[in-house]
């Protein structure tokens, strides 16, 4: 389906005069066939007033960033894309098939709204429903639930993301697919669990995140960006033939499943225990060999090889302890 632009029917306005124009003469023209007894002119009249308001169905206005995808007896006949007022045949109706679908995004309409009724008998208009027919062609967000998914060591992790879209395409948007806006969704769910199933929540050892068979550093935690890049290519790939654009896609919530959050909140901590120990020891150490060698430097004291290892095991206990030192003060001789 190939979109086809109407951007030359911007007669409006003249249309719209002349079809007032018109019902003044049918108004006058009864009259005076009344006066005149003139059965021909009465029926025409008659019938001008009686069925010329269809001809006012053809009156479209569109506001910048709208667009009327409109059909003529089920043939698609163009779309009305730039702003203005346009004139086009009364019988052609506008078509939007996700005019009532609401997700959780803006600009969306909701179908539970009670729609505003002008006029009164068959002419009546309904402006809400008018409303939706239009199809928005401004930048849009889509904020999907949070989906529950496995990541590529099978850990069940929480994520959400934003995707910024536009429709580019109308024909294709409406044509192509029965409802875009639930079809885009259900990509992006799709896209989600098939990029977020190659990555890690945290960095792993020996774990391809790329699909080039080298092991990286890739992750749904530190990499987000290039996370997120991934599934806007993976949606877009699934929407061109809908007519739709992917802009952008952020990932707004991540975090562990709620099943074994606690136990990895466990294994957080015990990795920064054993890192914060290590940094200890290290440091330890260090000041071990510093004091030995300041006291060798010094002729301070001539410690033999069992006196230097209980000093050093009396430095490491104090140095590396979790609780402050009870000192014990040797007042007597040195052996």
């Amino acid at each position: 389906m190939r979109e086809n632009v109407l951007n030359s029917r911007k007669n409006g306005m003249g249309m719209m005069l002349l079809l007032i124009l018109l019902h003044l003469l049918a108004v006058a023209g009864l009259a005076v066939g009344i006066v005149y007894e003139s059965l021909a002119l009465i029926i025409l009249c008659i019938l001008i007033l009686s069925f010329g308001w269809i001809l006012f169905c053809g009156l479209k206005v569109l506001k910048p960033q709208e667009a009327l995808v409109l059909t003529l007896f089920g043939k698609y006949v163009g779309t009305l894309k730039e702003p203005g007022f346009y004139y086009v045949n009364p019988f052609c109706t506008a078509v939007n098939p996700a005019a009532q679908t609401k997700l959780k995004q803006s600009g969306d309409v909701d179908a539970k709204s009670a729609p505003i009724v002008i006029g009164q008998g068959n002419a009546a208009v309904t402006t809400a429903e008018a409303a939706t027919k239009k199809i928005s062609l401004k930048i849009m967000t889509l904020n999907n639930n949070r989906q529950k998914i496995n990541d590529c060591l099978g850990n069940p992790v929480e994520i959400g993301i934003a995707v910024m879209w536009r429709v580019v395409d109308t024909a294709k948007a409406v044509f192509n697919v029965d409802n875009y806006k639930e079809y885009l969704s259900l990509q992006c769910d799709s896209a989600l669990r098939n990029i977020v199933r190659n990555y890690p929540y945290d960095v792993a050892p020996n774990v391809d995140t790329t699909g080039d068979g080298v092991a990286d550093e890739g992750s749904l935690r530190g990499s987000s960006e290039v996370v997120a890049e991934r599934i806007r290519q993976e949606i877009q790939q699934k929407v061109t033939e809908a007519g739709l654009e992917v802009i952008e896609a952020r990932i707004t919530y991540l975090a562990y499943a709620p099943e074994i959050a606690a136990v990895m909140l466990q294994r957080q901590q015990a990795s920064a225990i054993i890192d914060a120990r290590k940094m200890i020891v290290d440091g330890a150490v260090g000041m071990v060999e510093m004091a030995l060698d300041r006291l060798k430097e010094n002729n301070v004291v001539d410690l033999d090889d069992e006196r230097k290892a209980a000093m050093v095991s009396n430095l490491l206990v104090v140095l590396c302890g979790n609780r402050d030192a009870q000192p014990v003060v040797n007042s007597g001789s040195l052996y």
